[in-house]
């Protein structure tokens, strides 16, 4: 029952390929708030893809929902990863863990990674990533790094309506540099996190002027996964957020019909 059916089946409906989108906290799960997941979830429809939400209190029809998605969305969340799953103390500047959905964005990261599905993990889903890989993240830009670039809105005085922009420089040959048509981009901002040490096999592709990453990609073998710092998800008609999605969204496709290819 935690399938979102789109109207009904359509011809085109049963071709889009089924992306799994695990709720942003048990919270707003609990209380059924859509607001900011909803973002996401219109993002991968505009590419084309339909998007399934998934509990992270009910490990049971999680289990039996991954094999009928083709690809993962991991979202933003105001949780930040627990610093212990990266050996490391709470310095006091993390936020609390969210457990149950750390332990929702591992089976979807187990599943994918062993069923070669598509993920794209955005923000703390993109720390998640990092540090289910064996990396290691900074805990507070600010005080660890001592940037003077504005990564969320309260870095600013006064606290802006909008996140911050600023450029990303990519790695020429990256995913990224290809969908951005070039080395650098512009990019929305709203983050006190971000990797350190990179994961096993995620290669960074994207760093801000200040050298804060910004993206990796996996580079194990050919599975589509990549993960990003920003908020593609709230640049709709952005062409680099557009493009994103879209790369996604047709990897997903792509991935379907590999078992067919099998036989």
């Amino acid at each position: 029952a935690n399938v979102r059916m789109l109207g009904s089946m359509t011809p085109e409906s049963l071709h889009r390929p089924r992306i799994g989108i695990p709720w942003r906290t048990s919270q707003e799960e609990a209380e059924r708030k859509r607001g900011k997941v909803q973002n996401y979830e219109d993002a991968v429809e505009r590419a084309g893809g339909e998007p399934v939400l998934l509990p992270l209190t009910d490990s049971r029809s999680l289990e039996r929902a991954l094999d009928d998605l083709q690809g993962f969305l991991l979202p933003g969340s105001p949780a930040d990863v627990d610093p212990k799953e990266y050996g490391r103390v709470n310095q006091g500047k993390s936020e609390p863990a969210d457990g149950p959905r750390e332990r929702t964005d591992r089976m979807i990261l187990d599943h994918a990674f062993r069923e070669k599905k598509p993920v794209l993990a955005i923000c703390y889903g993109c720390q998640l990533l990092n540090v289910y890989q064996g990396g290691t993240l900074v805990q507070d830009l600010r005080s660890e790094t001592g940037t003077k670039v504005a990564h969320r809105r309260s870095d600013l005085v006064p606290e802006p309506q909008d996140d911050p922009q600023h450029e990303v420089q990519f790695e020429g040959g990256s995913k990224l540099a290809a969908l951005a048509g070039g080395a650098d981009a512009k990019i929305n901002s709203s983050h006190h996190q971000s990797i350190e040490k990179p994961g096993n096999a995620l290669k960074i592709t994207g760093v801000a002027k200040d050298g804060i990453v910004e993206s990796v990609e996996w580079t194990g073998d050919s599975n589509w996964v990549v993960g990003v710092q920003w908020h593609p998800e709230r640049m709709a008609g952005d062409p680099l957020a557009e493009k994103l999605f879209a790369d996604f969204v047709s990897a997903a496709q792509a991935a379907r019909r590999l078992p067919a290819a099998k036989s």
